[in-house]
């Protein structure tokens, strides 16, 4: 008899409580494999993509593309045993989805009572020359399941493609005939926000599908518009949105990295006291700097940018002031300094804000800082970065400067005493050697936690940086 079995929402680490479900990989009616992507989720920190935890074929997809579902909530139902006879009463196992998702316990009695299955496709026959699927284990130590962040298991095939798109049934749709409108779930998820009627649409997918495109085009032109005839009509930050007030506006709900970002920021500016200092230095030693790395055969392979040298910069004066790289324990009333620096940078991307850290970078010579910087902001902006690098920074950096803004009071990341805002560098008139010249002058402002750091610390680590930027030597005997 077919055996099937439910794959909750996982822990994707770092005690997230739910994540949003951006692109399935698989349909209804799918064969799948253990390892095999199965479904990209967004927490509020990072997209993890979820391998396939069985070999089988998907059964149901419990969750439509854009539902937020809570850790430990079932996200998919698959048929382990697809060779095996129907029953009505086949039992449903739940795959566990890592050790830190809840789970209920196992009851005391000898035998559980099995639980009526879901509804799962229509069975077809396989062909004569085919041999009938050899049955999966029902248990993921037996089947070898491995599942985020618990590595790949030896052997496994590598990624198989997708199988054509499935219009009939579509998203667990069995009778068709109830549904005159071919649409997937999260389709008519948007169709009912935007309130537009589906059997007023024009379908462009194949075989009579209708696609986002074509519901936020019929919205479109039900509210008396054309497209492209407003400048944030094509934003990708307006997609999850819905149109109110005839079109006039659109409301995107908070949710993931902005949700989580708001919340932070919201609670650094009104927990920790926030005092700002600013500085005004002459850093064309720094630019002299970036340019004669950009020409040295040893960063050939590595960009440089003026970021780089405010981030040793920023390292020799934590070192000089080892206190600034403090934390608040307000349970405890007990200051917690850390004896390493996981240097984190702001990086704004699609998503929101985002500050992954280097890990212990004041180990880091020039060089390795400058891979780790590289490497960091390509992951950030592509979207791929980890809950693991995000946490435990110790002190932050935003890079304001090529937005042509020239400082700033950053809020603290919470968890941190300090965040250095470096500003735009400009050519402008400047007092050098008891003349005017045109010299490259940037802003540095440092927001720290008062609670923690007085103004003489504050002061004094903003002038060591300035100090490194205005003659970059300094590192040499800092160092």
């Amino acid at each position: 008899m077919p055996t099937f079995e439910t794959f909750p929402m996982p822990d994707a680490g770092e005690g997230l409580t739910e994540a949003d479900v951006v692109t399935w990989h698989v349909a209804v009616g799918d064969t799948v494999e253990v390892n095999q992507p199965l479904v990209e989720i967004e927490t509020a920190k990072s997209l993890v993509e979820l391998p396939c935890p069985v070999d089988g074929v998907v059964s149901e997809l419990l969750a439509a593309e854009g539902d937020t579902v809570e850790v430990g909530a079932p996200l998919a139902v698959f048929d382990v045993d697809p060779g095996g006879s129907p029953a009505d009463d086949a039992p449903v196992a739940e795959v566990p989805a890592a050790p830190a998702a809840p789970v209920a316990p196992a009851p005391a009695a000898a035998a559980p009572t099995p639980a009526p299955a879901p509804a799962a496709p229509p069975a077809k026959a396989p062909a004569a020359s085919s041999p009938a699927p050899a049955p999966a284990s029902s248990t993921p130590e037996e089947s070898g399941a491995v599942l985020v962040g618990y590595g790949v298991k030896a052997g496994s095939a590598a990624r198989r493609p997708r199988r054509d798109e499935r219009v009939d049934p579509i998203g667990g749709i069995e009778d068709v005939q109830d549904y005159p409108v071919l649409a997937k779930p999260p389709v008519r998820k948007l169709a009912r926000d935007l309130g537009v009627d589906l059997t007023t649409v024009t379908p462009s997918g194949p075989g009579g599908l209708v696609t986002r495109e074509d519901v936020e085009q019929a919205a479109k032109l039900a509210s008396g518009r054309v497209l492209a005839t407003y400048p944030g009509d094509d934003q990708p930050w307006l997609a999850s949105g819905y149109s109110t007030d005839g079109g006039r506006s659109t409301r995107v709900p908070v949710k993931s990295v902005r949700k989580r970002t708001a919340e932070a920021m919201v609670s650094s500016a009104f927990t920790a006291p926030h005092v700002t200092v600013f500085r005004t230095v002459d850093v064309t030693e720094t630019m002299n700097l970036v340019a004669r790395l950009k020409a040295d055969r040893e960063f050939a392979d590595v960009r440089v940018t003026p970021l780089l040298v405010v981030a040793k910069a920023l390292l020799l004066a934590v070192r000089r002031h080892p206190e600034i790289n403090a934390s608040w324990h307000d349970e405890r009333q007990e200051i917690v300094y850390k004896h390493y620096v996981n240097l984190g940078i702001a990086a704004s991307t699609p998503r929101g804000l985002l500050v992954p850290n280097i890990k212990d970078a004041h180990r880091l010579p020039m060089k390795e800082l400058a891979l780790e910087l590289q490497e960091l902001t390509a992951q950030a902006r592509a979207g791929r970065t980890t809950p693991g690098a995000l946490a435990d920074g110790t002190i932050t950096i935003t890079n304001v400067g090529p937005l042509g803004i020239d400082t700033g009071t950053p809020i603290l990341n919470p968890g941190e005493s300090a965040i250095l805002a470096f500003g735009s560098i400009r050519e402008q008139p400047w007092v050098h050697e008891g003349e005017i010249q045109v010299r490259w002058v940037t802003q540095l402002a440092l927001s720290f936690d008062h609670r923690l750091v007085d103004g003489e610390l504050g002061a004094r680590v903003l002038a060591d940086v300035a100090r490194v930027m205005n003659e970059p030597g300094l590192g040499l005997v800092w160092g």
